[in-house]
């Protein structure tokens, strides 16, 4: 491994642990970054749903307590109590993944390079004004909420899974729309981001298998480098989830808004015009 693919490894696990967690797409702006850089773009793209691994890692352990109360409900969860206390998470992540697969599989197999060059963009900028546009409501009407819910239901869950299954088109952030949507069923800022991280564990670890898969391998990728990237946008990724989840819990719901879409729209813009 040389020092400049070591170089490129560190900063593509710097740029894949931040925005992994933003309303952009990651896959389409660090195999953008990686580009233009001078990596050959069929190997960036690679490595941008290779990286997906560590972030994965980085929710994991983020939320290894969930997870764990997630795995003891799992042997005796039952479809007709599904949405009990004890195994609602459980549920919410088996139906929610399912809806994924359901959406997710055949627009891959499909339709992906068209929808990613049509839509990608337009739809993560559309995700933005929304956000805004929720920023506007909450700024000019304190008194509105935008809800407290906090244990997901069977509806939460399939509308999740489905938009989370969109999410497989390049070009489309798949926290930007999971989080959107729970906002929009009534979630407060907090719980909307963590069930959207959460569910980012098995979506990603699926995704990047499907397309490892589908390309034969990872070829043109050096195994070090590979590792180093991995690890590092782990490490990173991990930070980005605390920064976020403080913000969210401690700033007034309208700034966030604001921020975040601000982002959208301008990575929808730029996937756009590429």
């Amino acid at each position: 491994m040389s020092r400049v693919e070591l170089v490129v490894g560190i900063l593509a696990g710097i740029v894949q642990g931040v925005v992994e967690w933003l309303p952009v797409s990651s896959q389409g702006n660090l195999a953008l970054f990686l580009t233009a850089i001078g990596t050959d773009p069929d190997v960036a793209l690679q490595l941008a749903l290779f990286l997906q691994v560590g972030t994965t890692v980085s929710a994991a352990t983020y939320y290894r307590e969930d997870i764990r109360r997630a795995i003891e409900a799992a042997p005796g969860w039952r479809p007709d109590s599904a949405y009990n206390e004890e195994n609602a998470l459980i549920s919410y992540i088996l139906v929610a993944c399912t809806m994924t697969g359901l959406v997710g599989i055949p627009l891959y197999i499909f339709a992906v390079d068209l929808a990613g060059e049509l839509s990608g963009g337009v739809f993560v900028g559309l995700i933005g004004v929304l956000l805004v546009l929720t920023g506007v409501v909450q700024l000019t009407s304190e008194s509105m909420s935008m809800g407290d819910r906090r244990q997901p239901t069977l509806v939460d869950s399939v509308l999740v899974g489905a938009v989370q299954g969109i999410a497989i088109l390049p070009g489309i952030s798949r926290s930007g729309v999971t989080s959107s949507a729970l906002l929009f069923r009534s979630y407060d800022p907090p719980e909307a981001f963590r069930l959207s991280f959460i569910l980012s564990i098995p979506a990603s670890l699926g995704a990047a298998a499907l397309t490892v898969v589908g390309a034969g391998g990872l070829p043109g990728i050096n195994p070090d480098a590979a590792l180093a990237a991995l690890l590092v946008s782990a490490v990173v990724g991990y930070l980005m989830i605390g920064t976020i989840m403080r913000v969210v819990d401690r700033v007034p719901f309208w700034v966030v808004c604001f921020g975040l879409g601000g982002l959208a729209i301008l990575g929808g813009g730029i996937v756009f015009l590429v």
